[in-house]
């Protein structure tokens, strides 16, 4: 076979010229298999050049913990493996590959391979906008990220399920023998500087445990002799959990029994105690636990505290590879959680409202979309009440959103530069009002009004009465049924403003300087995505506020195409996660506040190209809004 004429048949060395090909056929090594042979292991195996398939078959995938196939592939003749491995997973094999029996391969060296990339970019972007692509699969991002362990890419609260007793980490067992004096054993206890203490029979048998709250209820608070043996005050039944059982096997025990404390049991021997303060506090990454933390808070002090701990169980989580999707709603709970104490307290202080109302939040917190720069975007919805009653309602509620948005912001959720607050007096009025608020900028349309009918369409129910917010969501749907082109018209011209941050011919990302650093803003590459997705959303009188919940209703009214839907969905969540990456290293690292800018050159190679496949994706979207809305606007 001519290798320099196989060769023009083989993307992407058919973008060489002619006279290189000839060059690159006499570097060309011949390999052949004669049996089913695993050649590469995925993030194992170091690849020393690429290859490129004569004939036969590659079968390439990932294996997952349980070393099951995953995202299965067969490549044959023309397919060239290994340049993705080499130039953007530091050298190591991306998949695992098993070469099928009868197979032969052209192997180029790497050096090799890297010096027509250095020489052709063509060449080169072949293997990057390839990769690029993939990444928009959300498995295949999955695998790609590589977690140090599957076990680490669980988010805590599922950790609970997964881990074992014996990674916690146990206390080393204080003994004390049943006859010493109580005030022998406090002495030991706090010489030891534990909480519990094991008692021992003279036969070395366990016959049941001390506390700092045994101390306290049956000696200190009953004035019990101190010289009296620990055996009459000790409690029981000592509880023991076998090393190899699961973390959730030990916090349901101690609930079961109520005991606080547990003995780590292994082969018959006893290894080590472990409390419920550290079990629970080997759990404080979980949402879940956290959240209810933040419920019980007393003081907005203590509220203040709870969200500046936020940036590090973002970190974590995003870390461990949950979900963009999920940490937004992470986020947005912890928020609303303070928001709910806020009023709760501010309403102890002032009293029960005079009328019924709705506490709506509007914006990315609506969306629920919230991140780490966040302010304030709220209003407030009360019932209509007799002319005589108005001015007292009214009053109230002014009096009422002040305090609660004073409130926030010392907590950490800055007032709103553009004014979009219930402090606000323009956005606390009765339900009548907000009607005629909306139906003003619907039928308006104006450049100006769009923008307000767009931050207040994002809006959701956070405190009140729900049937006020479902009343105007009815309100909202029965006028979205007529005819509302102009508006569709000026929300879709807002959102096609944005442009992805592209150099033309998508070969590098387009920077703006901000300070002394070229950086670009990724909360307006995102911005396209959302608004022309609620642009949709209205259009099909879809109700649902997050974009991710209407892109999905949006898929299954066949208004996006399940290829459509997954990628924009994808891409919209990757740019999340980067973004509030971003923002907590800012807090945490930095110690500063939190913005939207990147400098690209501060990223992997692996995120420039994604980066490149989405804002094309982005662009992509776009054009199809601007054919439709030019057929039938303009």
């Amino acid at each position: 076979m001519n290798r320099a004429e196989f060769l023009k048949g083989v993307i992407p060395f058919n973008v060489l010229p002619h006279e290189v090909l000839a060059g690159v056929a006499d570097l060309l090594h011949e390999v052949s298999y004669s049996k089913d042979t695993q050649i590469y292991q995925q993030e194992v195996t170091k690849m020393k050049g690429v290859d490129i398939i004569v004939s036969g078959e590659y079968e390439s995938f990932f294996y997952d913990s349980a070393q099951n196939k995953r995202l299965t592939e067969k490549h044959h003749s023309g397919f060239c493996y290994g340049g993705v491995s080499v130039l953007l997973n530091r050298k190591r094999s991306l998949r695992t590959v098993i070469a099928k029996k009868g197979t032969v391969v052209y192997f180029l060296p790497r050096k090799d391979f890297r010096a027509l990339c250095h020489a052709y970019e063509a060449f080169f972007h072949h293997f990057t906008g390839e990769f690029g692509k993939r990444m928009l699969n959300e498995e295949f991002a999955h695998f790609a990220k590589k977690p140090t362990s599957f076990e680490e890419s669980y988010i805590a609260s599922e950790q609970l399920y997964s881990r074992k007793i014996e990674s916690v980490g146990a206390r080393d067992i204080v003994y004390c023998d049943a006859s010493a004096p109580i005030y022998e054993a406090a002495r030991l206890m706090a010489a030891n500087k534990t909480s519990c203490m094991i008692v021992r029979d003279d036969k070395q048998n366990v016959v049941g445990y001390v506390t700092d709250i045994t101390l306290r209820d049956k000696v200190i608070g009953q004035r019990a002799d101190y010289n009296a043996p620990v055996e009459t005050v000790i409690d029981n039944p000592v509880m023991t959990i076998s090393s190899q059982a699961y973390v959730y096997e030990a916090v349901l025990m101690m609930f079961s029994t109520k005991t606080r404390y547990l003995l780590v049991e292994d082969q018959g021997v006893y290894k080590g105690m472990i409390s419920r303060n550290r079990l629970l506090a080997e759990q404080a990454q979980s949402p879940l636990v956290y959240i209810q933390s933040v419920k019980l808070a007393q003081s907005v002090d203590e509220l203040k505290s709870k969200w500046e701990q936020v940036p590090q169980m973002i970190t974590q989580l995003i870390g461990r590879g949950v979900n963009a999707e999920i940490v937004n709603q992470i986020i947005t709970t912890v928020a609303d959680t303070i928001a709910q104490k806020v009023i709760e307290g501010v309403i102890a202080e002032m009293g029960q409202p005079p009328a019924k109302f709705v506490f709506m939040v509007l914006g990315s917190e609506g969306r629920k979309e919230q991140t780490l720069k966040t302010d304030q975007d709220n209003a407030i919805i009360y019932e209509d009440k007799a002319n005589e009653h108005r001015e007292e309602v009214r009053e109230y509620f002014l009096k009422f959103a002040d305090s609660v948005s004073e409130r926030l912001n010392f907590i950490g959720f800055s007032f709103c530069t553009g004014g979009f607050m219930a402090k606000n007096p323009a956005w606390t009025h009765s339900l009548s009002h907000w009607k005629r608020n909306y139906e003003s900028w619907m039928k308006d349309s104006l450049p100006e009004t769009v923008i307000k009918f767009s931050t207040f369409f994002d809006c959701r129910y956070l405190y009140g009465e729900m049937s006020i917010m479902e009343e105007l969501w009815a309100f909202l749907d029965e006028k979205l049924q007529q005819p509302m082109e102009k508006l569709f018209f000026y929300m879709a011209r807002n959102a096609l403003q944005y442009q992805p941050p592209l150099t033309s011919f998508f070969k590098n990302i387009r920077t703006i300087t901000v300070g002394s650093q070229e950086v670009f803003d990724i909360k307006k590459a995102m911005t396209p995505i959302v608004d022309l997705v609620r642009v949709y959303a209205l259009r099909n009188r879809i109700f649902k506020v997050n974009t991710g919940e209407r892109l999905k209703a949006l898929k299954e009214i066949g208004v996006f195409s399940e290829t459509a839907y997954h990628e924009l969905n994808q891409s919209y969540y990757y740019l999340m996660a980067m973004r509030l990456r971003r923002q907590a290293s800012q807090i945490i690292h930095d110690n500063a506040e939190p913005d939207n800018y990147i400098d690209p050159n501060s990223l992997t190679k692996i995120e420039q190209v994604t980066l490149k496949e989405i804002f094309k994706t982005i662009e992509d979207f776009q054009s199809r809004i601007k054919m439709e809305y030019t057929n039938s606007l303009f």
